[in-house]
């Protein structure tokens, strides 16, 4: 029996979701599929916290879908192949994904296409992935927007796309018992059989997450949407850079995985009262996103070359990614995202400008960093922020400094943020945490800095201009 084939990828939700709306919508019955693609699971990038929110997004997921009629089938593997496996098995005459703008993403979707193609199988791509799609806004010359500002004006007049609701039943085909496919209720039972290929795709070892990470799945992110709304998006202009409370809205991660529509959650603000400054966010990510899907190179490559010869100092960067630098503000915020597989925004930009300015540390080794322990790691939002921090980005300042020592006193002004993180400086009051002397450090086994702030910035910007001067 012919069938259609709604194949996720980062989409995992039934709400507002273009991919799966236009495959409920086919005369055939409806085949849902997800594939752990083998090559991105073994990679370095994929940490274990983002292992982990995947497959509870899975299950998630697959009880949504399982409540509407139709069974999520999980496949691992190579994408493309798996993908045409099961094209083959159910006889899918077309097949819908959510298109995406890495370069990873374009590859397989490019591959894919020319398989199916000489399947006689069409491909279907749809919306979903942002709130305007890549490449709806052009600038006058170019293929992409490099300043924000334009970008965002005219993101601003784009007419929403109307959101869909959750289809409510499906025409489902017949489960297919068939080697490499399996239904994700049933992992559980895969991953505790002998079956080590799903066991390594999936199962994540708990000493190896962070332990106050966030759950995965839509559920979860519609809940935490709905509460933090109530109590909290009016008031995001005044309080979204306070470390200590944190009031920011930790939907990232949901946005990352496709559990939470983009299109939805702006709609959603831009109806509330003082929600224009969240929304002005969702518009850097869509900014970001634009950008990667016209130069998907940049994920890798530097936006705007400089020819910097970066430090090889393998000791300084593990004091950085380990929370040892001296800098409580920096030492605190690289805890955290040990801690939670999270980080405060303007934490994030502060350890960024510090590895790249202060220490002069190539960026992608940072990005690499956050990549593999962040929930929310983006390859658009991820490296494009950080080639922003470090001046090899759009739209950037390469003397833009964050010295980390004004960033807490102004950001986390008692220190309750650093006490959090940082528990053998809790003893010490809100003006002497920042920068605490050199017996507090002895007394409290923290170590002395590791680079002079003002030195290490001094040397920065000679080399910026040896660099113009070359």
């Amino acid at each position: 029996m012919p069938s259609a084939l709604a194949l996720f990828t980062r989409d995992l939700r039934v709400s507002d979701n273009p991919m799966l709306t236009a495959a409920a919508e086919s005369t055939h019955p409806v085949v849902a599929l997800f594939v752990l693609d083998q090559a991105l699971l073994s990679s370095t990038t994929v940490g274990p916290n983002r292992r982990a929110f995947l497959h509870e997004s899975l299950l998630d997921l697959s009880s949504s879908l399982d409540g509407r009629g139709v069974s999520l089938q999980l496949r691992f593997g190579n994408w493309c192949d798996e993908v045409i496996e099961a094209v083959k098995l159910h006889e899918a005459t077309e097949v819908h994904l959510s298109a995406d703008v890495s370069q990873f993403a374009q590859r397989r979707q490019v591959e894919l296409k020319e398989r199916l193609a000489r399947c006689g199988v069409e491909l279907r791509l749809h919306p979903g992935v942002t709130v305007v799609e890549p490449g709806t806004l052009r600038p006058a010359s170019g293929t992409e927007y490099k300043v924000f500002t334009p970008y965002y004006r005219k993101w601003c007049e784009v007419p929403r796309r109307p959101v869909l609701d959750a289809p409510s039943l499906f025409s489902a085909q017949g489960t297919v018992n068939a080697p490499g496919a399996v239904e994700v209720p049933r992992v559980t039972d895969a991953l505790a059989s002998g079956d080590s290929i799903l066991r390594a795709a999936l199962r994540t070892p708990e000493d190896q997450l962070a332990p106050q990470r966030l759950v995965g799945g839509e559920t979860v992110a519609r809940k935490r949407m709905r509460e933090w709304s109530r109590s909290t998006l009016s008031n995001y202009e005044s309080i979204h850079n306070d470390l200590a409370t944190d009031q920011t809205s930790h939907l990232a991660p949901y946005l990352h995985f496709g559990c939470l529509s983009p299109n939805e959650l702006a709609q959603h603000a831009e109806r509330i009262p003082g929600g224009g400054p969240f929304v002005r966010q969702l518009c850097w990510r869509d900014f970001y996103h634009q950008i990667l899907a016209a130069r998907p190179e940049v994920g890798a490559v530097d936006y705007r070359p400089r020819g910097d010869v970066w430090n090889s100092d393998s000791q300084a960067f593990e004091a950085w990614a380990t929370g040892r630098t001296g800098y409580p503000l920096v030492d605190a915020a690289m805890r955290q995202l040990l801690v939670e597989g999270f980080m405060h925004n303007r934490a994030r930009m502060v350890v960024a400008s510090f590895l790249t300015k202060d220490l002069y540390i190539d960026w992608r080794l940072g990005a690499a960093h956050f990549l593999h322990h962040l929930l929310d790691a983006d390859v658009a939002n991820n490296q494009l922020n950080w080639q922003w921090t470090a001046g090899t980005g759009s739209d950037t300042n390469p003397n833009r400094i964050f010295n980390p020592v004004l960033q807490g006193r102004r950001f986390d002004p008692t220190g309750e943020y650093i006490r959090r993180y940082l528990p053998e400086l809790a003893g010490l009051d809100g003006a002497s945490i920042h920068w605490p002397s050199p017996l507090d450090r002895a007394i409290a086994d923290y170590p002395l800095p590791i680079v002079d702030h003002h030195e290490a910035i001094a040397a920065y910007r000679n080399e910026l201009q040896r660099i113009r001067s070359s």
